[in-house]
């Protein structure tokens, strides 16, 4: 036996210091690796809605409903059905409305808490006692285990079953217990959540949906090029605060920062009112509907603009300071003729310009911030850097999330692999190195982590400035398109001059030997993996299919942001993995949770499978039950020293 493997060995004596500790953890890992696969739940492009994220949780995209089939069959209603679902979703809600019209509340306690302990335990059944213990509230954590566990010893096991359920009834328990159970469901009927990216944006409630994340049991997080550019906010970045801020205005979300997050945008509203006193800024109107009365919107119209230009100063200057991004053509300020009131486009084309106020460019030197720009920036940039709320949520990103993730054979992430027009990885440089495939995945992601953590301040910078060009980086894999026009959809009309080319990634899609390139490339099996992203939402009501290359590319970003329902038709795809398979979700889009409890109304959805096993998946198969093995092989290694006397018990 080798030196480091008995040392090995020794420490793992520690924790098994006996034979029979150690054959026991061996039965019981065994055991394990022979139940049914948890459940996964993948969901993307948040963008900020809360209220149908929040449903699509807590009904798990229809995995709760399929539960109550699976338990009550025909023996319930399809009405009992729906009610029994819409009372684990919103428990207290639906709670409070039942005893507005239930004459004998008793007896519904009753049937109730009945029904809520079988779909209990099937739920719990396909995991072990000490991982449904772990998820049990503290405050029932005993009975909700006596309820749900067949006691073979128990002769009269109805009788037992109702001396507790009466108990429950009779000291006043029951909704606290019915809250309990009803939660309980929700947390074992998806073992793992993933979240896609792009939580940011668009939609009014991000902050709502991190505070959910903080608190899930089991997730995971592929950042999105929203979700980056606050997080290079976060860290103090001036372009992605800038971003930020301008798309806030844009979708009417200000509230977020300064209600969600505590930032206040008074040093801006005051500079944008004295520096664009003279301006419409009519270009600058903000999108979806808007309850202001007129001088709010030319209030938001001002900052809007002011905060437009001071990003397109900044970014500027940070394309001119690194070469190596090789986007100086996105700088275009100083292509304006102030004079002609046009620009000139890196094409050479001459275009005229919709808005020709520039009250605070100097021609002269065009990226330069004024000093009332300087001093808006310094204090905006104090206020994300020192906003507790923000950090905590960016940690949360940091901890559990990364720029894309294998997990049980699928490949995940947020956007695109950047890839030749052949199909071949494409080469990019950062910072004077070139990195392609799975390698430029790794550096991007390590300089992300060094703009939080680097103690040395210029590869910390480095990081910093990464942020922004992941953002909107040509060859960013989570940006994905030649180029980002935020500059022409404000000042130039030709829609032309508007259009973003996408990375071949998206052309290249159905083709399987490019595929199954990506996932070698990723370390997974191109028979069976997957690969799940999700970042340009897919058009339906056009016919296009989310479903790729004969199911091995799965894309679940349908358009859970209201903005761009329009296009794509549905409001959202999610997808489950279970222990049977794939099944996708097409989702419509979700009212309220008010309309849900009264009208007893979910999601409708469309679900489709994408890959049934031929065989039931056990935790075997996944990457934990690869784990499991290992460690049994360690434990089986463990045995044999303790009986060849290589090492000593210790009873």
């Amino acid at each position: 036996m080798k030196k480091e493997e008995l040392r090995y060995l020794q420490r793992l004596a520690e924790l098994y210091p006996t034979i029979g500790k150690a054959s026991t953890e061996i039965i019981n890992l065994q055991s394990i690796l022979n139940l049914p696969k948890g459940t996964e739940h993948f969901m993307s492009d948040l963008h900020g809605e809360y209220d149908a994220f929040s449903h699509v949780l807590r009904n798990g995209s229809g995995a709760v409903r399929k539960k109550i089939d699976d338990v009550f069959g025909h023996t319930l209603s399809n009405s009992d059905k729906r009610s029994l679902a819409t009372l684990i979703y919103y428990p207290r809600k639906k709670m409070e409305l039942v005893k507005k019209i239930e004459e004998d509340m008793g007896n519904w306690y009753k049937i109730t808490l009945y029904r809520l302990i079988e779909v209990c335990k099937t739920t719990a059944s396909k995991y072990t006692r000490s991982k449904v213990r772990k998820a049990l509230p503290a405050d029932y954590a005993y009975v909700i285990e006596e309820l749900i566990t067949e006691k073979a010893e128990v002769l009269d096991k109805e009788a037992y079953y109702d001396s507790i359920v009466d108990t429950i009834i009779e000291i006043g328990r029951a909704e606290n217990f019915i809250i309990a159970l009803a939660e309980l469901i929700q947390r074992l009927v998806v073992d793992h959540l993933h979240i896609l990216g792009d939580i940011f944006d668009r939609g009014p409630g991000p902050h709502f949906i991190m505070d959910r994340l903080a608190e899930y049991h089991s997730l995971d997080i592929q950042w999105g090029n929203h979700d980056v550019v606050w997080m290079g906010a976060a860290a103090g970045q001036l372009a992605c605060i800038a971003t930020v801020i301008r798309n806030s205005i844009r979708y009417d979300n200000l509230d977020i920062l300064e209600d969600g997050y505590g930032i206040n945008m008074m040093p801006l509203a005051t500079f944008a009112m004295e520096a664009y006193q003279k301006d419409s800024c009519r270009m600058f109107e903000q999108k979806g509907a808007s309850y202001y009365n007129a001088t709010e919107e030319e209030l938001g119209r001002k900052m809007h603009k002011a905060i437009a230009i001071i990003q397109f100063k900044l970014e500027g200057q940070l394309l001119r300071k690194h070469k190596e991004f090789q986007m100086e053509d996105r700088c275009l300020l100083h292509r304006i003729d102030p004079e002609k009131g046009t620009i000139t486009m890196p094409d050479g084309k001459e275009y005229e310009l919709l808005d020709t106020s520039f009250p605070t460019v100097d021609w002269k030197n065009p990226y330069e911030l004024t000093e009332g720009e300087k001093d808006v920036m310094e204090r905006l940039s104090s206020a994300f850097r020192n906003c507790e709320k923000l950090q905590n949520h960016m940690r949360l990103l940091l901890d559990k999330g990364g720029l894309y993730k294998t997990y049980n054979g699928n490949l995940l992430f947020h956007g695109s692999i950047p890839l030749n027009e052949d199909g071949t990885f494409k080469e990019v440089q950062i910072y004077g190195q070139t990195y392609k495939g799975k390698a430029l995945y790794d550096e991007l992601e390590a300089y992300v982590r060094r703009a939080f953590y680097a103690v040395d301040g210029e590869e910390q910078q480095k990081g910093l400035d990464i942020l922004w060009y992941i953002w909107a980086g040509p060859n960013s894999p989570l940006f994905g398109k030649d180029k980002m026009t935020t500059f022409e959809r404000y000042f130039i009309a030709d829609k032309e001059t508007h259009k973003e080319k996408k990375n071949a990634y998206y052309r290249l899609l159905e083709r399987e030997d490019v595929v199954n390139r990506m996932l070698l490339e990723f370390g997974l099996d191109p028979e069976e993996g997957h690969i799940v992203n999700g970042h340009v939402p897919v058009h339906q009501s056009d016919g296009e299919s989310p479903v790729k290359c004969n199911g091995k590319v799965i894309v679940i970003d349908g358009g859970f942001s209201k903005a761009y329902r329009k296009v794509t038709g549905i409001a959202g795809y999610t997808l489950i993995y279970n222990s049977y398979g794939m099944t996708l979700c097409a989702h419509q889009p979700f009212t309220s949770a008010e309309a849900a409890v009264l009208e007893e109304t979910d999601i409708e959805s469309k679900q489709v499978a994408v890959h049934y096993t031929s065989r039931r998946r056990l935790v075997g198969d996944t990457d934990n039950g690869k784990a499991l093995k290992e460690r049994i092989g360690e434990l089986i290694q463990l045995l044999d020293a303790y009986r060849k006397g290589v090492i000593k018990e210790k009873k």
